[in-house]
């Protein structure tokens, strides 16, 4: 074990890349899911996650969007956190470019119900058209108005989303780098059907108390997912953590 007074070597931006990067090649879409709890296991702070934050996590959340292909979220955090399109800055741009990817990820939203207002920020403050994965029994009326509304309306089983076929119509659109923001219950589902490859975990260092959700939330899980500790970073108490699925069981 390494002493915690122990020198800790400054980590660049191009460190960062390269400890987060996407395998190569990928022949199968990829998830990577990123999350911030506290010490005590609270995923939110009075329903969202920024409380919970700091400028590191906020460099690294950043990271994977800069690195993925599509950004993929459930309706209940889009609209908690009140998404609205990423952002292409000139830095994000740059390293977009520099990696050979194209312009900014699209959002893709999970919403078995199509419950997206038209005037959401998702859908009128992006520069590139959302995502919205559904399924057969979605009003239609609702997957209208979000089409109207600029959306790509894609439907991915019957009676709710079919997440491993949300996942092959990214694919099918050339979206292979997922990045997963959440929240508790799509990742739960996404755990539920093994489509988690890697979790980024920032641990605050703080305690909410009895309340919030944990990072997964809804029926409990059928069988235990195992994951192997692939890095450690820390900075002002905040501990960044990286798991990934064995490579045995991911075969990559």
């Amino acid at each position: 074990m390494t002493p915690r007074e122990a020198a800790t070597p400054a980590v660049g931006d191009a460190d960062l890349e390269a400890l987060y990067a996407y395998p190569e090649p990928l022949e199968r879409p990829w998830v990577q899911a990123n999350f911030i709890a506290s010490v005590d296991g609270a995923a939110s702070v009075d329903g969202g996650s920024s409380g919970l934050s700091h400028p590191v996590d906020r460099r690294v959340f950043a990271l994977g969007r800069d690195l993925a292909d599509v950004v993929l979220a459930g309706v209940g955090t889009v609209l908690a956190e009140n998404y609205a399109g990423v952002k292409p800055s000139a830095r994000r741009l740059e390293r977009r470019t520099r990696l050979g990817l194209a312009g900014v990820p699209p959002i893709a939203v999970v919403s078995s119900s199509c419950a997206i207002p038209p005037t959401a920020r998702v859908l009128v403050e992006t520069s590139v058209p959302p995502i919205v994965l559904t399924c057969q029994a979605a009003p239609p009326e609702r997957a209208n108005a979000l089409r109207d509304a600029g959306a790509e309306v894609v439907t991915a089983g019957e009676d709710r989303v079919d997440l491993a076929s949300a996942l092959d119509a990214l694919r099918d659109r050339g979206f292979y780098r997922i990045d997963c923001e959440g929240g508790p219950r799509l990742f739960a589902g996404m755990l539920a059907a093994d489509l988690v490859d890697q979790l980024c975990l920032t641990v605050a260092p703080l305690a909410t108390g009895a309340g919030a959700d944990r990072i997964a939330a809804g029926p409990p899980a059928e069988h235990l997912h195992r994951f192997e500790l692939a890095s450690v970073l820390h900075e002002d108490g905040f501990l960044l953590l990286r798991y990934r699925r064995p490579a045995a069981e991911t075969g990559t």
